[in-house]
């Protein structure tokens, strides 16, 4: 089909065909937009030829070290340069980047280590503790880990290890770049939150971060030299892939470290940001932030949200501040957000703030690298878009992921029927818009992080005193949703909700500790399953609360 019938020598060639790969963008704009700002960070300001040229040093001493073609670097990197240039620099000498969440415990990270073979772990100071204690409950081969020191926010190097800035001075500046002979090698490697105690390795390819980064720019209504700010963490699927998306127009990259409101507010005012990415809780936070913490500003700032929708009173809050808010659905697996709430300003514009609210909620439609997102039954059918009936969004075009690493069942089974099963419960409106109703794998979203609350029960059932552990999520005004717990005690032991809490904090990471315990004889099915839809009543309750 579409083939001519005489096709002599239209064949593909160097000439008319090239593999797909983000990692064009930025050699493209070390030459067009050469002396344009690349990069801010503080008093770190360097210019696109600067960038690339980083870049290349980074691959270059990578490659001195022993890094091959598929080798895996990780990263324990906040939002700054280095975790920027890693993005280009890894893949350039031609290994796969695992840039790993910087909030993980100890086991997890150890675990990602192993699971991803890391060769390689550039370390932000502040974090070279978590990679040596991972690496020290490692059994198989460590990774070495290169010291990203921020003597500026007070992080001056230990000495332990290997500076970033002399391994990059080590490097060659006219290293070539490796880059893709097929647009479906292997890019990145994200890890899932785990919804059965284990995350999964998510394997992104070249062509998927490439049409990811054509297809924001077409749905974020982008033009030549925007400020973006870096919010959405770099280890949640690549920051959405905008890393890789900046050099494509000449944007300017400003990293923040620790994302506050005076720290927003600040680079909106003094850098011109005109975009950034973030969880609802970062809309709150602008929203709630004292007036001495706010800077004025005159320009339209443009917000991609993600994670859980928008409460429609932030919605109508945040817009009267200067910012305009489009609600984006994806996952890891997605590489970041394949869906938008586009709006269509002939039908809408008209309405009144809490009609308009409730329409931005919605998860939306396709973006333009997708091709088919839509909500089905389990016989993969479509559901009646009514706005009622439910189903399971499902997911097929070119930002979907390979697979999951070593786990080809778990791929088999996220693919059946020729889509990607998100796993998320939604209603479609009879104009195609889809608006999720529940998250089938249990999976809660606070702050934007994804806690799975089988992780967090089997940590509880190990406590001594408990029988019975069950985690839901429960309505929070600042993080949009925290994990609570109710637990049935063991006869005879009288723990209590402090106690549960510590202990879980001893094995979990901070965010993923329930905020909330609740004793009581857990609701049960005939065939002794529990009920969390139950629960999910009860917790509501106890936010709604004012005395739980």
């Amino acid at each position: 089909m579409g083939w001519m019938q005489d096709e002599t020598g239209l064949d593909k060639c160097d000439a008319n065909y090239v593999p797909l790969s983000p990692l064009s963008h930025l050699q493209r704009a070390a030459s067009v937009f050469a002396n344009r700002t690349a990069v801010i960070y503080g008093n770190h300001r360097v210019t696109y030829r600067e960038y690339q040229a980083r870049c290349t040093r980074l691959a270059s001493a990578l490659s001195a070290m022993g890094v091959q073609s598929g080798d895996v670097v990780a990263t324990l990197i906040p939002n700054l340069p280095a975790q920027a240039e890693a993005h280009f620099g890894v893949p350039a000498c031609g290994a796969v980047l695992n840039t790993i969440n910087v909030r993980l415990d100890v086991a997890t990270v150890a675990y990602v280590f192993e699971h991803g073979g890391a060769k390689v772990v550039l370390a932000d100071t502040q974090f070279v503790e978590l990679a040596e204690a991972a690496i020290a409950q490692m059994d198989g081969p460590a990774p070495q880990i290169i010291e990203v020191p921020d003597a500026a926010a007070g992080y001056p190097a230990t000495g332990r290890h290997p500076q970033y800035e002399e391994v990059l001075a080590g490097g060659d500046e006219t290293y070539c770049w490796q880059m893709p002979q097929d647009e479906w090698e292997s890019l990145a490697l994200n890890y899932t939150s785990g919804t059965t105690g284990r995350p999964k390795g998510v394997v992104y390819h070249h062509r998927g971060a490439y049409l990811m980064t054509m297809g924001t720019v077409v749905s974020w209504r982008m033009v030549l030299h925007p400020v973006f700010m870096q919010i959405v963490p770099l280890f949640h699927c690549n920051g959405w892939n905008h890393t890789w998306m900046m050099p494509l127009i000449g944007g300017t990259l400003v990293c923040c470290r620790d994302i506050t409101a005076p720290a927003i507010y600040d680079a909106i005012a003094d850098e011109g940001v005109t975009h950034f990415g973030g969880a609802p809780i970062v809309l709150n936070m602008l929203v709630n932030a004292p007036e001495d913490e706010r800077r004025p500003f005159d320009h339209l700032v443009e917000v991609f949200t993600a994670g859980a929708p928008p409460a429609p009173a932030t919605l109508s809050k945040i817009e009267k501040l200067g910012f305009n808010v489009t609600q984006v659905y994806g996952l890891t697996e997605t590489y970041g957000h394949v869906t938008e709430c586009l709006w269509r300003s002939e039908d809408w514009d008209t309405l009144d703030q809490s009609a308009r609210a409730a329409i931005k909620a919605r998860q939306g439609v396709a973006m333009p690298m997708m091709d088919h997102i839509t909500v089905t039954d389990p016989d993969v059918k479509q559901v009646t878009m009514d706005g009622a009936t439910q189903g399971e969004i499902m997911i097929r075009g070119n930002s979907v992921m390979k697979g999951y690493l070593k786990n080809p069942d778990a791929t088999a089974d996220a693919f059946s029927g020729g889509y990607f099963h998100s796993g998320d419960l939604a209603v479609q409106h009879p104009d195609g818009y889809i608006q999720i109703a529940d998250r089938a794998k249990d999976i809660i979203i606070s702050g934007g992080e994804n806690i799975s609350s089988v992780e967090v029960e089997g940590v509880l059932m190990g406590h001594a005193d408990v029988n019975l552990a069950a985690v839901v999520a429960k309505p929070d005004d600042k993080w949009g949703e925290v994990p609570c717990a109710f637990v049935e005690l063991k006869p005879g032991a009288t723990t209590q909700e402090a106690e549960l809490i510590a202990f879980s904090r001893e094995t979990l990471a901070g965010f993923k500790a329930p905020k909330n315990v609740f004793f009581l004889e857990l609701p049960k099915t005939s065939t002794g399953k529990i009920q969390k839809f139950e629960l999910r009543k009860m917790a509501v309750a106890f936010a709604n609360r004012s005395d739980p």
